[in-house]
């Protein structure tokens, strides 16, 4: 079963997938958005139908005293929009500090910050993927 990882960000989403197994999931690119949900839901579906996506694991960020805010609420409403759109079932993931995990492995690598710019939401959709798989697989 292949899986879809989404970070949803202000401006930009990203994007990751898993292997055909499920296994695995590695970072597959950045989608710019700025707030055009309708046109994001079209790039998502494009990339479902492309790679065979059987689920969709999307990053819900919370506050850390565990209450939703405003970012988790779009999380909520662009998880409707996606399972409207496509048919398949999204599942929400607590995404807490996956961005500051992600940029803390960038800067461990020595990468750029221009490089951690563009890379590191799609790192964050990879580690939100991969903490779901981690789970379901055992």
């Amino acid at each position: 079963m292949r899986y879809l990882g989404l970070d949803l960000g202000s401006r930009t989403l990203g994007v990751s997938l898993s292997d055909p197994t499920g296994f695995i999931a590695s970072s597959y690119k950045v989608i710019r958005h700025n707030e055009e949900y309708e046109r994001l839901v079209n790039e998502v579906k494009e990339i479902v139908l492309e790679k065979k996506v059987e689920k969709i694991v999307l990053g819900l960020p919370k506050n850390m005293n565990n209450t939703i805010g405003f970012k988790g609420e779009l999380s909520y409403k662009f998880k409707d929009m996606l399972e409207s759109a496509l048919g398949l079932e999204v599942i929400l993931v607590d995404e807490r500090l996956t961005t500051k995990v992600a940029t803390n492995i960038l800067l461990e690598n020595d990468t750029s910050r221009k490089k951690r710019k563009q890379v590191v939401d799609s790192l964050a959709a990879t580690i939100i993927l991969q903490s779901y798989l981690d789970i379901v697989k055992k």
